[in-house]
């Protein structure tokens, strides 16, 4: 088994500043000495994003656990978002490009509240031994990331949990982690701005490249499903992370996502959250 922790992003920057057309020309060849196929006429990457409004769980770790009464998918609640994102293409040896960063706009009226979270400290999120994080910092449920590994021209599906916590300065830490048929140990941050544009709160974050084996294509993100949202009770009120809008625009919340990948052009994703029920 192979093991890596963090997926040699100074790599990644060197590679970032190389022309694109002398970039591309060097995947292409590596392609080719990895004896993997390059299509003439290779499927464009596409992605395709769902969203909507669940009650929050009481505890993020509980699967079908409890959730806390009165929030989910109601007008001016707290909510958790489930998030579930797919990408396609072929470019990268008949797989999608790996992604190297996801900037997600949240609907305009949406209220975040981090105050009275936990963080979860640099030191535990660095050595990657979250079960040692407050129980308080963990800013959603375990998620699942879906993907493909490379061990030489050996392409393989790999399933792995992905996990928000709340992290120092704001920002969230998501931690990805695989067992088979590679041991892999991802964070990555996002930091949290205002997004304008008639948007609510932007999150923006840089996603590390991950090599199981020196020289082999980057690992290769196909899903991703998580559900991010926490909340505790203080003094007899619920005080929740993620709050909804009172009023919801004629046909859903507007919401914006824009991924960047290791080749090819960025996508931008625009679709809407459903209105809430009630």
């Amino acid at each position: 088994m192979i093991i890596f922790r963090h997926a040699h992003v100074n790599r990644s920057l060197l590679l970032g500043t190389l022309r694109p057309r002398i970039f591309t020309i060097l995947v292409v060849f590596g392609f080719v000495a990895l004896g993997l196929p390059v299509a003439a006429e290779a499927t464009p990457t596409a992605v395709t994003l769902k969203l909507r409004g669940v009650p929050i769980a009481v505890d993020p770790e509980a699967v079908n656990g409890p959730t806390y009464p009165g929030t989910g998918d109601t007008l001016g609640a707290g909510t958790a978002v489930e998030g579930e994102i797919k990408i396609s293409g072929s470019e990268y040896g008949g797989f999608p490009p790996p992604v190297t960063g996801v900037t997600f706009l949240a609907p305009a009226g949406v209220k975040l509240h981090p105050q009275g979270f936990n963080t979860c400290s640099e030191a535990i999120l660095e050595s990657h031994e979250i079960t040692h994080c407050p129980k308080k910092s963990f800013a959603s449920s375990i998620g699942s990331v879906a993907g493909v590994v490379s061990f030489g021209a050996t392409r393989v599906h790999e399933a792995l949990t992905l996990q928000a916590f709340f992290a120092p300065g704001g920002e969230l830490a998501f931690y990805a982690e695989g067992r088979s048929p590679a041991v892999i140990e991802v964070m990555g941050k996002a930091s949290i701005t205002s997004g304008g544009d008639g948007f609510g709160p932007k999150f923006s974050a840089n996603v590390p490249l991950v090599e199981t084996v020196p020289g082999a294509p980057y690992g290769v993100v196909e899903a991703a499903k998580i559900t991010v949202g926490a909340a505790f009770v203080q003094t007899g009120k619920l005080i929740s992370y993620i709050t909804l809008p009172k009023k919801c625009p004629r046909g859903g919340f507007p919401v914006r996502a824009q991924l960047t990948f290791l080749i090819g052009e960025p996508v931008t994703v625009d679709t809407k959250m459903p209105c809430p029920t009630k």
